[in-house]
């Protein structure tokens, strides 16, 4: 068990370090901006839709190690997708880093298991949401700026 928590942490690093399609797509269909009072994350989540379809998605902003690789993985991890299918893998993430069910096999799940030690740390939950919470309000053209306080 050791050894998958310390694969995880270098995993959540990387792409803290080296975050995937971090940048501002340009001309996005949709746009949401996201903040975390109590860490001081800001998060701006693009898309590029193609009728339902995840077409192109990519994010900017600054912040901890898990808001940062959240988002990075998140934006891997919904390339391609439906807006449903983008929804239904937000309730999933939801429920495993609040510690409640999910997958139990990591194949199911993907990458994103390395948040799983995250409901370990409530106060962290919210800077491993923040991207999805903010990807909720692009994926519903929602013109207010998200927050994790509400």
């Amino acid at each position: 068990m050791a050894d998958l928590r310390e694969m995880y942490q270098e995993v959540i690093l990387e792409h803290a370090k080296t975050p995937r399609n971090h940048r501002a797509i340009e001309s996005p269909t949709r746009k949401a901006e996201g903040y975390n009072p109590l860490c001081g994350d800001r998060c701006t989540v693009y898309l590029k839709m193609n009728g339902d379809i995840i077409d192109d998605i990519s994010f900017q902003g600054s912040g901890c190690a898990i808001s940062r690789a959240s988002a990075s993985l998140m934006t891997q991890s919904l390339k391609g997708k439906t807006a449903p299918e983008a929804e239904k893998l937000f309730a999933i993430f939801r429920s495993v880093v609040t510690g409640h069910e999910g997958p139990t096999d990591t194949a199911s799940f993907g990458k994103l298991a390395v948040f799983r030690g995250v409901s370990e740390f409530p106060a962290r939950v919210k800077c491993a949401t923040l991207a999805w919470h903010t990807l909720e309000a692009a994926l519903h053209n929602k013109a207010v700026s998200v927050t994790t306080e509400t």
